[in-house]
């Protein structure tokens, strides 16, 4: 029988993660095939932005000394139009937002802010600051700045930076390859007869499309059945994965070798049993190269900690700089008891900067639903045992990129 450590959550994560070594082979994506990518190499800026002075409104470019006078428009200047110097005194240009400014003025007055005159005079305003409205060559970047580090997830802004230098192509690290494989003999796939006695695979489709959700590419192997010797055979086959997530076999009953015949393959285990509600069988190790994260064989608690303890170790081996979920604050608008001594996991759904947990925190492992319902996650240490009404508390939206280096999101 499997005896589970008594590790805490925080600290499962942290032994996990300080076994991880970034992947280092690197290939080149065209840049439509870059997203959610970790760069391999910084990118350098190679064309200011903006690259030339231009006009953040529509409105009139003017010297700054003829603020509050009458002045003539002596041309207009359109997106695209290459304008020289050509001002006189007591002139001004009419402008169109991005048009390039000439370098015989340095202020914009937005048309909204004007008086314009019918015989092409126009008055600007008195009260306005030198350079208002005018977006200076280079002010948010310029050639040799460094403007992605390696390491970066590429997300659709990075996308859009990257195309404004003219970049096709980025040097990324090379995909993990992950293996999603499922335990028991009552298992069945979804396109197989299940009767009363069988449960329909949840688990591994669960799995695999969350981590399709977080740019992870994944294979389902199949369902190990319960016998040792053949679960030794199946995952010796395994050892050519980056990773391998398993769900079920792992706990303290008599049928869940799982682990020993991990073990019997060469795995070094970083720990086996965390102490979180839920979700304490859970396991990771490394075999050889192949990192080995098991999850409970509960439905609920298989795609919690996947998602909180499997995803920032995958972040991580993709070469990520940043590999924990970030928090937002909300408030909580149901008091909640909670079983101190451990770490608990509230899921709950977050409207209009507010927390509800779901069904007051009465819920299963074996259910799926509540995942269904819910939004996010918040995360109490093992010495909290109540968390009040009207608390401010830090949770973790379930659909953000939003990712940081330093973890500080448990409650």
């Amino acid at each position: 029988m499997v005896k589970l450590d008594k590790i805490s959550f925080y600290d499962a994560r942290e032994k996990a993660l300080k076994e991880v070594y970034p992947k280092k082979i690197s290939e080149i994506v065209l840049l439509e095939n870059g997203l959610f990518r970790v760069l391999s190499k910084d990118i350098i800026c190679k064309k200011n932005l903006p690259s030339f002075d231009n006009s953040a409104m529509d409105g009139f470019a003017f010297r700054f000394e003829d603020r509050g006078k009458k002045l003539k428009i002596a041309l207009k200047i359109f997106t695209g139009d290459k304008p020289k110097s050509i001002l006189k005194e007591g002139e001004c240009y009419q402008i169109m937002t991005g048009a390039k400014v000439p370098k015989d003025v340095d202020t914009i007055a937005p048309i909204e802010n004007c008086i314009v005159y019918d015989n092409g005079f126009v008055e600007v305003p008195k009260d306005i600051k030198r350079g208002s409205s005018l977006r200076i060559k280079g002010e948010e970047q310029k050639e040799g700045n460094i403007l992605l580090k390696k390491g970066t997830l590429i997300q659709p802004d990075d996308i859009a930076l990257l195309a404004s230098q003219g970049i096709i192509a980025v040097d990324v690290y090379k995909k993990l390859s992950i293996a999603v494989v499922s335990t028991g003999d009552e298992i069945r796939e979804p396109w197989d007869e299940a009767d009363e006695d069988e449960i329909y695979n949840a688990n591994a489709f669960g799995i695999i499309s969350m981590l399709k959700k977080f740019g992870f590419e994944s294979s389902y192997i199949g369902a190990i059945p319960d016998n040792f010797e053949e679960t030794i055979e199946f995952i010796k086959k395994l050892n050519s994965y980056d990773a391998i997530i398993t769900t079920g076999g792992i706990s303290m009953g008599e049928a869940d070798f799982l682990n020993k015949a991990f073990i019997k393959n060469g795995l070094n285990s970083f720990f086996h049993g965390v102490m979180v509600k839920p979700g304490r069988p859970t396991m990771m190790g490394k075999m050889g190269k192949t990192f080995v994260m098991a999850m409970p064989g509960n439905p609920l608690t298989s795609l919690i900690n996947t998602f909180l303890l499997s995803l920032p170790v995958l972040f991580k081996m993709q070469g990520s700089l940043k590999y924990h979920f970030n928090f937002t604050y909300a408030k909580n608008i149901k008091e909640v008891n909670l079983k101190s001594g451990r770490t608990n996991i509230l899921l709950g759904s977050v409207e209009n900067g507010e927390f509800e947990v779901i069904n007051n925190n009465k819920y299963g492992s074996g259910m799926i639903t509540p995942m269904c319902l819910s939004n996010s996650v918040a995360i109490f240490d093992a010495n909290i045992s109540k968390v009040g009404k009207d608390e401010l508390i830090k949770v973790i939206l379930l659909d953000s990129f939003a990712l940081t280096k330093k973890d500080n999101n448990i409650n």
